[in-house]
């Protein structure tokens, strides 16, 4: 393998993959392979040029830490998590459509009951959610279980702050429940605002110089898993928001758009009292059955059906 050249080392690099035990792995790398070097001949790259993607990129590993994902940042930003997205979770017409999963996520976020403070002090003014999980059907998904996060009237999420000490961390605008046994939940929270991603890194460089904004229009981040349904990884955005049109993660789908309705001072749905105007959002969630599971919700139907 000598004397290699332009014309034909992306032919050898491939030819090296052929012992590869890994037949999945061997065609991935196989086609990266062959679109990095298409888009090397295709821009004429030069090694200036090169050396710059590699400084980016170091840049980028440089700066992410277990609070913040720069490169899941720029997968968002160049609308590969969206099309990653869009590819795994085809679903069936009337299904609470997915989209990105974005950085902010935790594991482990409090555990509160219906109607419990998801805000838990974070700024903003406050919010009153209400909805049900069902399925394809309009049938309640009893206990279905809801992970809730989003980020504060200021555009920063809980871990974006420093903590004051080691373990001193305290989760705010983010929680886990469950629906009841009907699949209707509820929730105390705070407005969704919108909010630029972290720009002062690679990735708000790369827009700046591309003559891009940062700004996300205002959502609330779910998660919600129950026994014999796909997982949905989804947003709920706020109606009217300035950014809808020009999200920077290209993650806004017009079926997840909600109106969140202004109420002036008074009782709340919780039947306390607001001295401030406050909001009401709800929301509907439509799970797609797992494969097993829809046969054997067919089958039932079929059993059950009238004659």
């Amino acid at each position: 393998m000598q004397n290699l050249n332009e014309d034909n080392i992306t032919r050898a690099v491939i030819a090296m993959h052929a012992g590869a035990e890994n037949a999945r792995l061997r065609e991935l790398m196989t086609s990266l392979v062959q679109h990095l070097h298409s888009f090397a001949r295709d821009v004429g790259l030069t090694e200036a040029e090169w050396f710059t993607g590699i400084r980016f990129l170091t840049d980028i590993g440089h700066i992410t830490t277990d609070k913040r994902q720069e490169f899941i940042l720029l997968s968002d930003t160049l609308g590969l998590s969206m099309l990653v997205t869009a590819l795994n979770n085809r679903k069936p017409q009337g299904c609470t459509e997915a989209t990105v999963f974005g950085p902010f996520h935790v594991e482990g976020s409090p555990r509160i009951p219906l109607g419990g403070d998801v805000a838990n002090g974070a700024q903003g003014e406050p919010c009153f959610v209400r909805g049900s999980v069902v399925d394809l059907q309009g049938r309640p998904v009893p206990g279905a279980e809801l992970q809730v996060w989003q980020a504060d009237a200021t555009g920063h999420y809980d871990v974006q702050y420093a903590a004051a000490g080691e373990g001193d961390h305290e989760h705010r605008a983010r929680a886990t429940l469950n629906v009841d046994a009907l699949g209707k939940f509820h929730f105390k929270t705070i407005r969704a605002e919108a909010y630029p991603i972290p720009h002062d890194g690679p990735v708000g460089k790369m827009l700046e110089a591309l003559g891009r904004h940062p700004w996300r229009p205002a959502h609330l981040h779910f998660m919600i898993t129950a026994p014999g349904f796909e997982r949905l990884i989804t947003h709920v955005f706020r109606n009217g928001d300035q950014y809808l049109d020009s999200d920077a993660v290209f993650g806004v789908r017009s079926s997840l758009i909600a109106d969140w309705i202004e109420h002036p001072p008074g009782v709340t749905p919780d039947g306390a009292r607001s001295a401030i105007p406050f909001y009401t959002l709800d929301f509907r969630f439509v799970l797609n059955p797992l494969p097993a599971a829809s046969g054997r919700a067919a089958a039932a139907g079929a059993r059950t059906a009238p004659v």
